[in-house]
């Protein structure tokens, strides 16, 4: 919110910068260099703004660090690192959801937990699987997610790990669908 505040207020002065990390560090430059376009109330909340977000970086660096040790730490985190698409954020997340892993009867009822399995609408005898239901834990599920399409885009780049059967899938079937198989 506080990059889209600071590019908004410099769209009115006619300042726009590329999207990214780069582009709100010029943008930053520029506030701190005093271009002459920016008024100087403005600048001063702009450097508010600058200040805001300094906090924040700095703020979501303590918490990668101590997310890091807890996963460090944790034996059953690390664990979970070794699949394919999970990091120490997706690992640590898993731990600290999954409390009991022996709740679940069988290695299919997590996913349904998590929300990443088809709706089944069936009648008569018919078995119909519709979209993933997203029932369960939306915040799990996402990063999965992101995860499953980190490994596509390796795939799709030909780097990582040769894996025939997700290339096939991908081939046969849309990207989201391969990325909830995987």
């Amino acid at each position: 919110r506080l990059v889209n505040a600071m590019r908004a207020h410099l769209a009115e002065f006619g300042i726009v910068a590329g999207v990214g990390r780069n582009g709100v560090d010029r943008l930053v430059k520029l506030i701190e260099a005093g271009d002459a376009r920016i008024p100087a109330p403005a600048r001063d909340c702009l450097l508010a703004l600058r200040d805001q977000l300094a906090l924040a970086r700095q703020q979501i660096m303590e918490a990668d660090r101590r997310i890091l040790a807890y996963h460090r730490e944790n034996e059953l985190s690390r664990r979970l690192e070794e699949i394919p698409g999970v990091g120490p954020l997706i690992a640590t997340a898993l731990v600290a959801s999954v409390p009991d892993p022996h709740a679940f009867k069988s290695a299919r009822d997590l996913p349904a937990w998590i929300g990443l399995v088809p709706k089944q609408s069936s009648t008569g005898g018919k078995e119909r699987l519709g979209h993933i239901s997203k029932a369960g834990n939306r915040y799990l599920r996402s990063l999965l997610m992101i995860g499953a399409f980190s490994l596509i885009k390796r795939a799709k780049l030909g780097k990582g790990k040769h894996r025939p059967w997700l290339n096939e899938l991908m081939a046969r079937r849309p990207i989201k669908v391969a990325a909830i198989a995987l």
